[in-house]
């Protein structure tokens, strides 16, 4: 049997850690999987490529792993079909794909690869050069934002094929969702505690819940990470109203989805944001900042504030909390807009299209 080669330089699937970037690595290594073409799919490498704080002598460390891995690869003799890699940017490029399919002669498929030109000068600047050389390598980019299919095109080698691929659960189907009524008054954040773009986005949700009207709510964060203690800090002022859960496992964050009324996450420089469509597979109504990419996997605008307003986002929390009619109509409609468009089978139908032209 024929095998597909696969690849995340940013988070391996099998990655400790969890996190956004993981769920969709795990997701797309199990849509490859559903192809009808009958080829397996092996992990090629667990190599992480990522440098996050732009460190050359790091590069350049990472870069040297890479050429050994390539050669270990190469000598193997594995039966490959074509090499597919999840998420090639400049601070975790694919360094080991390309040279690999090169040197086997067979496809180099890309899923979700960016093109940032202002990076060629910078301290991620080798990197940069690496990752938009593999993404002018690929045959096939899949694309999932309409941001990343803008700039792709603008550089798009003439005989490179641009595919979207809208972002997806790791589900195959949903259990149904009843929704009759608003149940509680819980609000849900899942999301890393980072400093940057998720800080802001907390700060965002902190001064936002100033504004509630509402007398009765709650919030329940879910996550950790390094800016955790200035986190519950920025929090502290609302005292047991907002609580803490810590880092929690798939089962257990599903649980506060089914425990919840309101999604709650403004998503601050979210290229989508997995969170947004496993709420909305739950049956929760979502409310998020207006943002591209971020609109992408909205089932309605109702969900969309402007950015930067928190006055604006604690109205339209108001709005869902007080009015049974408003919940129900955004949870059905997110629930079966995620069933629709945003699972298993879709994606596994669009790749395995692609991959049977290739290997036609």
């Amino acid at each position: 049997m024929g095998q597909i080669a696969y690849y995340a330089p940013l988070k391996s699937p099998h990655h400790p850690i969890p996190s956004g970037d993981r769920e969709i690595a795990q997701a797309v290594m199990r849509a490859l999987a559903m192809n009808t073409l009958g080829l397996e799919v092996v992990l090629a490498s667990e190599l992480r490529s990522y440098d996050g704080q732009g460190d050359a002598s790091l590069q350049q460390q990472i870069k040297a792993r890479a050429e050994e891995e390539v050669e270990r690869l190469c000598a193997a003799q594995y039966n490959w079909r074509a090499w597919v890699t999840y998420h090639n940017y400049y601070k975790a490029p694919d360094l080991i794909g390309v040279a690999v399919s090169k040197r086997l002669g067979i496809p180099y498929l890309l899923i979700e690869a960016s093109i940032a030109k202002r990076r060629l000068s910078g301290p991620w600047s080798e990197f940069a050069v690496c990752a938009d050389h593999a993404t002018s390598a690929a045959n096939v980019v899949f694309y999932l934002t309409e941001r990343d299919h803008v700039a792709l095109e603008q550089f798009r080698p003439a005989a490179q094929k641009l595919v979207h691929l809208a972002p997806f659960l790791n589900d195959v189907e949903l259990a149904p969702v009843t929704v009759t009524a608003l149940a509680n008054k819980r609000l849900v954040t899942v999301a890393m505690h980072r400093y940057g773009d998720k800080f802001a986005s907390y700060r965002i949700l902190s001064e936002a819940l100033a504004f509630l009207t509402t007398s009765d709510w709650h919030l329940t964060i879910v996550g950790d990470g390094p800016a955790r203690v200035d986190i519950e800090s920025m929090f502290a002022k609302y005292g047991d109203r907002v609580a803490f859960s810590g880092l929690l496992d798939r089962d257990a964050v599903n649980a506060c989805y089914q425990q919840g009324g309101v999604f709650v996450w403004p998503g601050v420089n979210e290229a989508f944001g997995m969170v947004y469509l496993e709420a909305q597979a739950a049956g929760l109504p979502v409310i998020a900042e207006d943002r591209i990419g971020v609109r992408e996997v909205m089932a309605t605008s109702q969900s969309l504030v402007p950015p930067g307003e928190p006055v604006i986002m604690a109205s339209a929390i108001d709005a869902i909390l007080g009015s049974a009619a408003q919940y129900q109509s955004m949870a059905q409609a997110g629930h079966e807009f995620v069933s629709r468009r945003h699972l298993l089978g879709t994606a596994a139908q669009t790749l395995s299209q692609q991959l049977s032209e290739l290997l036609a």
